[in-house]
């Protein structure tokens, strides 16, 4: 296996590479984003943790590969690009889209690999097994989906405002939605490894009650912890989230080196 995220994977992308690290934290963008939201994480994290953001096609180091609207061949598509990197101990990092994607390439990375990562931390996302209450949005019309995205309160104003940036946006997030309307949950066992649930206090689309049947998908440990805002919490709350997502990583960490003694 390789140790050093390479520069020509543009699925993986590491802002502040770090050989020495002693974990690895692979974190999934929400719908519509990409691998910026997390490019200062590690200047907040520990020295011993290596920040790893996952690009999705459509944008940024993939803006020339075609957009995908399916969960499994995504899903699919991770696991071959960053099998080669969890060659130390890693832990998945998800904001809503992107927590159910990492829940659900923790089960491919189980069932194909025999691996897992050592901590599965979920944010802002109901539980898998939960169904979905509102109708669909990613096929209605514009100006029905904006005002959609309007409520989400995840789009700037000012790119809501800007007809030409919304047309570069629109497809990505059609797309990102469609996978999250579209996904169907396969029920088996509860994963292995510890889950860490955060969510936010004002948050309008999911609930306490449907973070909380996180704790179905576990045999081990499970936290919940929740943060001042809406759905966008790690970004308004980013500080206290960052600093309750080191606390975690250091406990795995150092129960990794007390292993190795």
């Amino acid at each position: 296996m390789k140790t050093n995220i390479s520069s020509d994977n543009s699925w993986i992308i590491c802002p502040k590479p770090n050989p020495l690290a002693a974990l690895r934290l692979f974190c999934f963008p929400y719908a519509g984003g990409s691998s910026l939201i997390f490019r200062r994480w590690s200047d907040y994290l520990p020295f011993s943790v290596e920040v790893c953001t996952i690009e999705l096609p459509g944008r940024g180091r993939q803006i020339k590969l075609p957009l995908c609207n399916n969960m499994d061949a995504l899903v699919d598509a991770i696991a071959s690009m960053i099998f080669p990197y969890l060659d130390k101990p890693f832990a998945f990092f998800g904001h809503s889209m992107g927590g159910l994607f990492s829940f659900e390439l923790t089960r491919l990375l189980r069932q194909k690999y025999n691996i897992l990562p050592v901590h599965l931390f979920i944010s802002g996302r109901r539980a898998p097994q939960i169904p979905p209450v509102k109708p669909p949005i990613h096929n209605l019309p514009e100006p029905a989906f904006i005002e959609e995205l309007r409520h989400l309160n995840g789009t700037p104003p000012a790119v809501l405002e800007n007809a030409e940036l919304m047309q570069l946006f629109l497809p990505i997030l059609r797309a990102d939605f469609a996978v999250l309307e579209t996904y169907t949950y396969t029920p088996e066992p509860p994963l292995e490894c510890p889950i860490t649930v955060f969510g936010g206090l004002q948050d309008s689309e999911v609930d306490c009650h449907e973070l909380q049947a996180w704790q179905e998908q576990t045999k081990t440990n499970f936290n919940l912890d929740m943060f001042p805002g809406d759905h966008f919490f790690l970004h308004s709350a980013q500080y206290g989230l960052l600093t309750s997502l080191a606390k975690y990583l250091l406990v795995e960490i150092h129960q990794n080196q007390t292993l190795k003694l």
